[in-house]
């Protein structure tokens, strides 16, 4: 008998708790801290913007958070997803690598970010909220949330990254579907946005600029929360889901990874596979390699400083300890919008502070090339943000050619490329540019830090 194509779990198999990372740190992530006094933040100072048990989970050292049945029970739409074993890549490749793929492609938006979703979405209903205010860059966060918060009821504000509002209009016709309200960001309607005009009046925005004006519309009205979509603690627990699966369905297949990969911007979908994986690492000794992928444009893991930053660009969110490129960073405007993000989540932070993981940068055209030699090899199209994953994939099989040696190569496919065909249809035009920051920029972003506390 061969070997199958995909590995599906039962709907029984389901996991039924998220694996909280922080209570397995060799070294614990410094604190966030207030963005007036400089102190350590506490639960009050979240509270007008998060529901209580989202702030609790964020800051859990309680290894194993139950996962709630009526959230199982929607993640039962779609999960579990499907892990594949990418033959005709590999062939293509001419490789001796094994490669392995998790798609979560298949939830109802398309991509990873339904899994925490629909868990901040709950959280929400349970506390009262009528009304959330959130932030998205290619839309994949937005078209997750509009549909949890369509589910439970709750309105739903997004402000749209202007450039990916744009670019890819049917993501907003999606949001639109399950009854979100899409603003394009930079907009007049915050102080934040203003302020950003002001200064640019054709700014194409930034994740930053967009979080900004979702926070500052929570802020100022009792009745609205806030919901972040990467970065924060408790966004990576929902997604460990993903690897949480993974391990099982690698052990069904008798096969285990070398190398697990995903591609970066805040660190939601790379935490959400790699976690899971880095336990064994940490708790068992395992030889793991865990690389995250990110553009050149934005390449805050490599090319970014360990710093205090702000989340956002106008100021409001707390400090936190992230690896940076400063909080004013604009990126150039790539197809891969959901990468555009200026620093990486603190958790991921201090693991390659700690040497636990690894990151390289890749630019544009060698991922949008990865990502049709992977459409035309296995089937799928993937998001351009996805296809740094493959990127990274495909040098790592062909470093397994070059030496002769097999590996077993395991990366999260975050989500379909079928509302980006326009980011396509540029590429085989000419039109895309490989954009790099250069270190001037770089120094001048990085030169507003001084102010803040330093990280050792």
């Amino acid at each position: 008998m061969s070997n199958p194509n995909k590995i599906i779990l039962q709907e029984s198999e389901i996991p039924y708790k998220w694996y909280n990372i922080q209570a397995d740190l060799p070294n614990p992530t410094l604190p966030p801290l207030h963005p007036g006094t400089k102190q350590p933040i506490g639960p009050e100072d979240l509270a007008p913007i998060f529901p209580m048990e989202l702030i609790k989970q964020e800051v859990s050292m309680e290894k194993w958070i139950e996962i709630p049945d009526e959230v199982r029970d929607i993640y039962k739409i779609w999960r579990p997803t499907p892990l594949y074993r990418a033959y005709n890549l590999e062939k293509l490749l001419d490789t001796p690598a094994k490669i392995y793929y998790k798609y979560e492609g298949v939830s109802p938006s398309g991509s990873h970010k339904t899994n925490t979703a629909v868990a901040q979405a709950y959280y929400n209903k349970k506390e009262g909220v009528k009304r959330i205010a959130t932030e998205t860059g290619a839309g994949q966060w937005g078209s997750a949330l509009s549909f949890s918060c369509n589910h439970f009821g709750i309105e739903l504000e997004v402000f749209m990254v202007k450039v990916s509002y744009h670019q890819k209009p049917y993501r907003k016709t999606l949001m639109n579907v399950w009854n979100a309200k899409v603003i394009p960001s930079p907009s007049d309607l915050t102080d934040s946005g203003r302020k950003i005009l002001a200064q640019d009046p054709n700014s194409p925005g930034s994740l930053g600029i967009a979080i900004s004006e979702a926070i500052e519309r929570a802020a100022g009205d009792p009745d609205t929360k806030y919901a972040l979509g990467s970065v924060l603690n408790h966004v990576s627990l929902h997604q460990t889901i993903i690897g949480e699966e993974a391990i099982l369905q690698m052990e069904k297949s008798g096969d285990y990874p070398d190398v697990v990969i995903g591609c970066f911007g805040g660190g939601s979908n790379f935490s959400g596979l790699a976690f899971p994986f880095l336990r064994h690492k940490i708790v068992d000794k395992k030889n793991i390699r865990f690389i995250a992928s990110e553009p050149a444009s934005c390449p805050k893991l490599t090319k970014g400083e360990l710093k205090y930053d702000f989340g956002d660009t106008i100021g409001l969110t707390p400090l936190i300890p992230m690896y940076t490129l400063g909080h004013s960073f604009v990126p150039a405007a790539i197809h891969a919008g959901g990468l555009r993000y200026h620093g990486a989540g603190a958790l991921v932070s201090q693991l390659l502070k700690d040497k636990l993981v690894e990151a390289e940068a890749l630019p544009q055209l060698e991922c949008f090339e990865a990502g049709v030699t992977f459409a035309r090899a296995e089937g799928i199209l993937p998001a351009p943000e996805s296809t740094h994953a493959i990127a990274s994939v495909i040098r790592q099989a062909n470093l397994a050619k070059t030496e002769g040696k097999s590996k077993t190569i395991l990366f999260n496919l975050s989500g379909h490329g079928y509302l980006d065909l326009g980011a396509y249809e540029d590429y085989f035009a000419g039109k895309l540019e490989n954009y790099h920051i250069s270190d001037e920029e770089l120094k001048k972003h990085l030169k507003e830090l001084d102010a803040f506390p330093t990280i050792d």
